[in-house]
Parts: structure tokens; C-alpha cells; sequence
């Protein structure tokens, strides 16, 4: 371990949100230094990643649902989980080469956050495909517990504090003490899910067949749980007539989208409950005071803080610079590697 440490001295550690939309880097003592989308552009058929190896991150998003039939744009992780071993390795691969530079002769230690409910086979192939990616070291972390020491929650306090990390393929909702979790709940209901059904209700009431792409910018430009103080918005969206097969745009607004989301937004307050009902009382007795506080890409859907609220009766406050927050959080292990590693899983743990 002192060896380690010695070799961690000329090596670039880094922490890593790997998640299902977005990859997210930060380095010890720089803060966060990557932020692009889990994407990578093949050659189809094969595992080629095109541009030499550099079809990646954003030069890859750009290609979703608008690759020619000898490419194929790929999204390797799913509800929060490796969904394609390869692609995941070279995605990896990738970043760590993008943010350790020239300073190859020190492979460098890795921090991952990993969702709170993924199996022992899908924490193996993180294990696997960081590893084989250029890791020294890899060091497994609760996506919780992250978000939570991202957004300053006094998690290592005997009070309790509760975050929704609301993300692209998860929903993790925990209540930690004492540096721990002690109740958590995790669903594969997030933004991804939000969008499908966006595209759904668009193909449904307009016969209107639209992107992810254009989905996620409906979502972020009018989605909401609540109304808005001005009024409802309205957006222009386009895509392809599914009777005429013809390109045709329409109007849609905040209100539809509303509708369209009420039922993945519900199912993550749902989770909310269960998780408020396995708490002990002096768990429960302290998130009177402490409230709610919400994370991820997901907590910016306008109004889901109030009508969080609303329904289980608690403060939600959404937590600052929500989308980076897990990635801040495993900065902090990193900073605290030496003092906090026998509290996150290494490979060791899975021999």
C-alpha cells in the first residue's frame, strides 16, 4: 500500500460518474475536467470505434439516430449498468487516455459510482472494463452516498440526510447516517424513461415519430410537474409523419408534456414513500427538520421539488449544480483515498 501510494504520487487519480447518458471526470485538486455523453460511434457489425478510437463523448451523440448504414452510434450502458462489455472498455479507454494525457508510465487510480443496486456479476464488470481501460486501481462507491458528499449533506453526522438521485438510467434514493447508508431504494425508472415517454405520447396523439435527442430537449425546454408561474409554454417540434411518412412539425405544450410524465415521475415518488417507510422513527424524527434534497439531471424538471413536497410532506430542496454532484463527491474520496478506502469496494472485496 505504500508503494501505492508512492506511484499515486506520479499518476493522475481520477473519479468517474459513469452514467447512463453522461460520463462525468474529475481529478484530485482540479475539480471536474470531463463531462461528455455516454456515447461511442462503431462501424457496424464490428466493435471498431471509429476516428481512431476517438468516436466518443460528443463527436459521437451528434450521430445518434442519424448514422448511415455503415455506422452505428451505441449507448453502452443501460439503467445504469454495462449493457455492452467492449464498448463500455473503449469508452473508458478513452477518457482515461483524454484526462491522464502523456503520463502513461503511472496508470492511475479510479474511483467509480456505481448505482446502489446493481449485482455482484455487474459490479465485476465495471471492475473489468476499468481495469482493462488503464486502471491501476479501481475503487467502487454507492452513487448515494457520492451525491450526497457532492452536495456538502453532513452524511458522516448521527443525523440523517436523504437524497433522490434522480439520473439518465436510475433513480437512487437512500437515507444515510453515520457515513452509511441505512435505508435505500433504486429503481431503473430516470431520464431515459421520461423521454420514451415523450416519444410515446407524441407517436400516440400526434402520429408524430420524433427522436430521444428531441424528446430530452422537449423535456428540458417544457417538461414540468407543475405549471409554470407565467403561463404554459409551447415548443415547435418536428419529425417524421407516421401516416404520410412525410417530415412534418407541430406545436405541443407544458401541459401535454405534463400529462406524458405524470406516470415515471409517480413511480419515483412512489420510491420516495417506500423508502420513508423503512426508515426508523429517529431516521424519520430528523428528516422532518433536514428535509428532502434532490440530485441528478432529473431534479431540474421544473415544480418535481413542490409537488415532492406536497405528497410526503418534507422540504425538498434540489442541491446545487445537481447534474455534477455524484462526480464531485467521488473527488472527495479521492482527496481522502488513504483514510476512506476501507469503506468502498475493491477488487479484493470480490475475490
Amino acid at each position: 500500500m505504500i508503494f501505492d501510494s508512492l506511484l499515486g504520487a506520479f499518476s493522475v487519480d481520477m473519479g468517474i460518474d459513469l452514467g447512463t447518458c453522461n460520463t462525468l471526470v474529475c481529478v484530485r485538486g482540479e475539480g471536474i475536467v470531463l463531462n461528455e455523453p455516454s456515447v461511442v460511434a462503431v462501424r457496424r457489425g464490428t466493435n471498431q470505434v471509429l476516428n481512431n478510437g476517438n468516436a466518443v463523448g460528443l463527436f459521437a451523440k451528434e450521430m445518434l439516430g442519424k448514422t448511415p448504414g455503415s455506422i452505428e452510434a451505441i449507448r453502452p450502458l443501460k439503467d445504469g449498468v454495462i449493457a455492452d462489455f467492449d464498448i463500455t472498455e473503449a469508452m473508458l479507454g478513452y477518457f482515461i487516455r483524454k484526462v491522464h494525457g502523456r503520463r502513461r508510465l503511472v496508470k492511475p487510480r479510479v474511483v467509480i459510482a456505481i448505482p446502489s443496486g446493481i449485482t455482484a456479476v455487474e459490479k465485476r464488470a465495471v471492475y473489468n472494463s476499468a481495469e482493462r481501460a488503464g486502471a491501476r486501481r479501481v475503487y467502487l462507491v454507492d452513487e448515494p452516498m457520492a451525491a450526497g458528499i457532492g452536495a456538502g449533506l453532513p452524511i458522516a453526522e448521527s443525523t440523517a440526510s436523504m437524497i433522490v438521485d434522480i439520473g439518465g438510467g436510475t433513480t437512487e434514493v437512500a437515507i444515510m447516517a453515520l457515513a452509511d447508508i441505512c435505508v435505500c431504494e433504486s429503481i431503473r425508472v430516470a431520464g431515459d424513461d421520461m423521454d420514451e415517454t415523450i416519444v410515446n405520447y407524441m407517436r400516440r396523439t400526434y402520429n408524430l415519430m420524433i427522436g430521444c435527442q428531441t424528446a430530452e430537449r422537449i423535456k428540458i425546454q417544457i417538461g414540468s410537474v407543475g405549471e409554470f408561474p407565467g403561463g404554459e409554454k409551447e415548443m415547435e417540434v418536428r419529425g417524421r409523419d407516421m401516416i404520410s411518412g412525410l417530415p412534418r412539425k407541430t406545436v405541443i405544450n407544458s401541459g401535454e408534456v405534463r400529462d406524458a410524465l405524470r406516470e415515471p415521475v409517480g413511480q419515483i415518488v412512489d420510491c420516495v414513500i417506500r423508502t420513508l417507510e423503512k426508515a426508523e422513527p429517529e431516521l424519520a424524527a430528523d428528516l422532518v427538520e433536514n428535509g428532502i434534497h434532490l440530485a441528478g439531471g432529473g431534479a431540474l424538471l421544473h415544480g418535481i421539488g413542490e409537488w415532492m413536497a406536497g405528497i410526503t410532506g418534507l422540504e425538498c430542496h434540489v442541491v446545487d449544480d445537481a447534474l455534477s454532484c455524484v462526480a464531485r463527491g467521488t473527488a472527495v474520496y479521492l482527496e481522502n483515498l488513504s483514510a476512506w478506502k476501507d469503506t468502498m469496494e475493491s477488487e479484493d472485496d470480490q475475490a
